[in-house]
């Protein structure tokens, strides 16, 4: 085939073979031939180039690296065609492309201090970024006609309002299962009438406000996230800074009050449809009234367990929107940053959130309101 690069194969007799090469060996014309010339399993002693009538370093890199593989001498080239082969066969070398991998038992170490040393940068990037919105409060306080109170209640709308159905939802379904669960446990031992302590205390202590918090970091913590990192990659609180706003009183601080605010608010109510949630089991599986296993709950439960929750839910609030802000600000460079940060964002609020919650359970049981 004329302008294309070609090739023959004769066998020798020492039962090897000698490999004659014709035609442009060139970036365009030996992709014809490359993967062929590559596949030879048998071996070959000689390759003949006197056929080769143009060649690039493409086409030498294809020679030499079959001479090399197969061990063969190159003979027929003329002078201009043996310096482009000498001079590949000179610029390759055995030297590693990457570095050497440690062993498991001195990687693993070192992967965990880069880790522990990046979570010490962290928490004090978020020290740094609470100090900022502290003084951005106190800037608000000193200015309160600058206060962006519509962007407020968009955000306890859009945190609070529109979340009622899910959470609602959530906990019921909560409810429900803290019921039918425990009083299947409690039968063994006669005690089903004790389902309505179980569930009243559960949801009022811990879950119910557990759940919304981990609940609204997946929901309003990544869109935190996500839209103020969006709004750093079209440099719009770039923009921003440059007009004189401050992007912390106008973009942060109202999501954090917002969160904080509505944290509380959702936590009481996912409580209260969690209870609704038992009571219905209660009614249709346990021969509980439904009004009955209301009032029921307002006996056995004590009231300090209902500020256990109302205390936690501003604090879990808090730090939702904290990481969700924090990490949105922190979005640099491409849109795939923004993704990754939102994702850090919930995964590290859910953790603050349950260490958190293990924290007050304690303290909560030191001073008496276990």
């Amino acid at each position: 085939m004329n302008g294309a690069a070609q090739y023959t194969l004769d066998e020798t007799a020492d039962g090897g073979a000698q490999l004659a090469l014709s035609g442009p060996f060139l970036i365009s014309s030996v992709g014809a031939v490359d993967h062929e010339l590559f596949r030879i399993s048998g071996p070959i002693r000689e390759i003949e180039v006197s056929g080769i009538d143009d060649i690039d370093t493409t086409g030498a890199y294809v020679i030499v690296r079959l001479a090399s593989d197969h061990d063969a001498r190159i003979t027929g080239a003329s002078n201009s065609l043996q310096r482009v082969l000498d001079a590949i066969d000179r610029s390759g070398n055995d030297v590693d492309i990457g570095p050497d991998r440690p062993p498991v038992w001195k990687r693993v170490p070192i992967e965990m201090g880069e880790k522990v040393y990046a979570a010490r940068s962290g928490v004090y990037g978020v020290v740094g970024f609470f100090g900022l919105i502290m003084l951005g409060m106190g800037n608000l306080m000193r200015r309160p006609r600058s206060f962006p109170m519509k962007a407020l209640v968009h955000q306890m709308e859009l945190v609070g309002v529109a979340a009622l159905p899910i959470i609602g939802l959530m906990s019921f379904l909560i409810g429900v299962v803290i019921a039918q669960q425990g009083a299947v446990q409690l039968e063994q031992f006669g005690a089903e009438a004790l389902t309505v302590n179980l569930v009243g205390r559960l949801t009022l202590r811990e879950l119910g406000v557990l759940m919304t918090a981990i609940m609204v970091a997946g929901r309003s913590g990544s869109a935190f996230a996500a839209q103020i990192g969006t709004m750093k990659l079209t440099e719009e609180v770039d923009a921003m800074r440059t007009i004189g706003i401050s992007p912390i009183e106008v973009l942060v601080i109202p999501r954090i009050l917002a969160c904080t605010f509505m944290m509380v608010l959702l936590g009481f109510y996912a409580s209260m449809v969690a209870i609704v949630g038992g009571a219905v089991v209660g009614q249709l599986a346990l021969g509980i009234p439904f009004f009955t296993f209301l009032e029921r709950i307002q006996e056995v439960v004590p009231t300090y367990d209902l500020w256990v929750g109302l205390i936690k839910a501003p604090v879990f609030g808090l730090i939702v929107a904290l990481a969700g802000c924090y990490h949105g600000m922190q979005v640099k460079g491409n849109s795939e940053e923004v993704g990754r940060r939102t994702t850090m964002a919930v995964v590290s609020a859910i953790f603050a959130v349950i260490v958190l919650d293990a924290f007050f359970a304690v303290f909560f049981t030191e001073i008496g309101w276990g």
